[in-house]
């Protein structure tokens, strides 16, 4: 028989590997809620009943589907066997029509102060959970059955993006650090562009802003599943 046995052995396909990245961490979310919540805190009383940037919804509303997201985030990964197919079976509801449908409400009476108390304590649910849930753990999620580091920067994304929303006409300020938006999206938004800045990328690939050459999106998603 000629030839050598590396001639006649079938030939693996080469390895390939998801590009290098920094993770998303319960840390990276702690700094997010930390910095949301501070300028929040500088929003005038009379605006927390104007409508949201973009959205249908005040600003109120807004900051209780921003902590019922958080809220949302860590139940999924609090079972003993998260869901693969489903939420966990809270009863979301909707004060008005139109408006968002939550689990977590804030109490009214207990003022902004109030509103943005059950915002941390949401957020800080969900560093609780993306700490100790072990990083196998596998939960659904509607763009992605999606791990705890998936999670953090799903939270980290609603954080970032919602105070946007809230603080949108304001002049507060708002510019997240440029590496914690680069990481989340590393994480979830794989096909963003790169070379340019992250943080207006971050509003590019949730639809809310242009990017030089790209349009506004009308339709969006992240990708929750694991690399």
């Amino acid at each position: 028989m000629s030839g050598s046995a590396d001639e006649t052995r079938p030939r693996s396909r080469p390895r390939t590997h998801p590009p290098a990245r920094e993770p998303v961490t319960a840390d990276d979310l702690d700094r997010a809620i930390r910095l949301a919540v501070d300028v929040l805190r500088r929003v005038p009383s009379s605006a927390w009943a104007e409508r949201a940037g973009s959205l249908e919804w005040d600003r109120w509303e807004t900051a209780e589907h921003l902590a019922d997201d958080l809220f949302a985030y860590a139940a999924q990964l609090g079972p003993r066997t998260p869901p693969s197919d489903r939420e966990v079976p809270f009863v979301w509801t909707a004060r008005r029509p139109g408006g968002p449908a939550n689990v977590v409400h804030a109490d009214r009476e207990a003022g902004p102060d109030g509103l943005l108390e059950v915002l941390e304590a949401s957020g800080a649910l969900l560093a609780a959970m993306v700490r100790t849930a072990a990083p196998d753990v596998r939960a659904h999620h509607v763009f992605g059955a999606s791990d705890p580091e998936g999670f953090a920067a799903m939270g980290i994304v609603e954080t970032l993006v919602h105070t946007d929303d809230l603080t949108r006409g304001l002049g507060l300020g708002w510019d997240p650090p440029a590496g914690l938006c680069a990481r989340v999206l590393a994480r979830l938004f794989r096909s963003a562009p790169a070379g340019t800045d992250p943080w207006p990328t971050l509003l590019w690939a949730t639809g809310r802003a242009e990017l030089p050459g790209r349009p506004r999106l009308t339709a969006w998603r992240w990708h929750g599943t694991p690399f």
